[in-house]
């Protein structure tokens, strides 16, 4: 019922199996989801990328029907690093050495540490409602924590949070997606329904939280140590958030203003009529934003 005319396989990467479809021509494009999503979540405009673009979207590990590996010393395996690794791997599986890419949410953080460790594979790079964890744990405050209180919740150690969130999965998932203003009406019935079936699996569960404990961790270790040695994607840029979102409404300065801090060359940052959730809330507007974003470059 989605991706009509997309190709789904599985591939193997080095650290993990990773679900992937893949369709149309032109230069490749990879998009990744956000959290607690699968590649479902561009569903809504991937059909017409896939018009100008050889389109791949995956479940990042741990999300979807992907594998979720053991999370390792310190949520190593959770980490951005190795998430990224997976989709290098899988685009380098496909015949796709350079490559576009767009994320959202978990899928944008995963992009931006791409943009880092792979500087000759992401030719560009658009990010979709985040400003990164680097500036977010060194600058929180009131209005951000309560509106993102699950980014503390979810670092506690297992199996807290996990047995927590397990406890009523429909709820829990159902309660987080509200946090757009119009709540989940904006989400495809068919497609809310596998979100829910996906968190309904406790490994999945827990495969977040890991994520969310090396964001906390190894991830802010990492990001440090760039900042401080002046390193910034380099590749051309795309900043896309929601007005109405918690990155829209909560981010001090604007979120403009902190990308300049960590990407080099921003072509273009600008806030869509909608809030978190911006191919969901605002997928005609997304899509444009992408497609003149991805049009207008080149793959050398």
């Amino acid at each position: 019922m989605f991706f009509d005319g997309f190709t789904r396989t599985e591939i193997e990467t080095s650290g993990a199996r990773i679900v992937t479809v893949h369709g149309g021509k032109g230069p490749p494009l990879l998009l990744l989801h956000g959290n607690p999503f699968s590649h479902l979540s561009w569903q809504k405009f991937a059909p017409r990328l896939a018009q100008e673009f050889t389109v791949v979207a995956t479940d990042l590990r741990g999300y979807g029907d992907s594998e979720k590996p053991p999370g390792g010393e310190r949520h190593v395996n959770y980490s951005f690093r190795a998430m990224a690794q997976d989709q290098i791997e899988v685009m380098e599986a496909l015949g796709h050495k350079r490559f576009y890419a767009a994320g959202h949410d978990r899928g944008a953080r995963v992009l931006h540490r791409m943009c880092l460790d792979h500087q000759d594979k992401v030719a560009r790079a658009a990010i979709l409602d985040i400003v990164p964890q680097h500036h977010v744990f060194n600058h929180p405050n009131k209005a951000w924590a309560t509106f993102s209180w699950h980014w503390f919740f979810m670092i506690q150690p297992e199996p807290f949070p996990e047995h927590l969130m397990s406890c009523d999965p429909d709820f829990f998932i159902e309660k987080k997606l509200s946090k757009t203003p119009a709540g989940v009406k904006f989400f495809d019935p068919a497609a809310l329904a596998e979100y829910k079936r996906y968190f309904r699996n406790p490994a999945t569960v827990h495969a977040m939280c890991e994520d969310y404990r090396a964001c906390a961790g190894i991830d802010f270790e990492m990001d440090t140590a760039d900042f401080d040695a002046g390193r910034k994607i380099t590749c051309p840029a795309l900043i896309l958030w929601g007005a109405t979102g918690g990155v829209g409404r909560n981010s001090k300065p604007a979120p403009a203003e902190i990308w300049q801090r960590y990407a080099a060359d921003i072509r273009g940052a600008r806030a869509l009529p909608c809030g978190h959730y911006l191919s969901e809330e605002a997928p005609e507007e997304t899509y444009q934003e992408l497609r003149n974003f991805f049009t207008g470059g080149e793959l050398t």
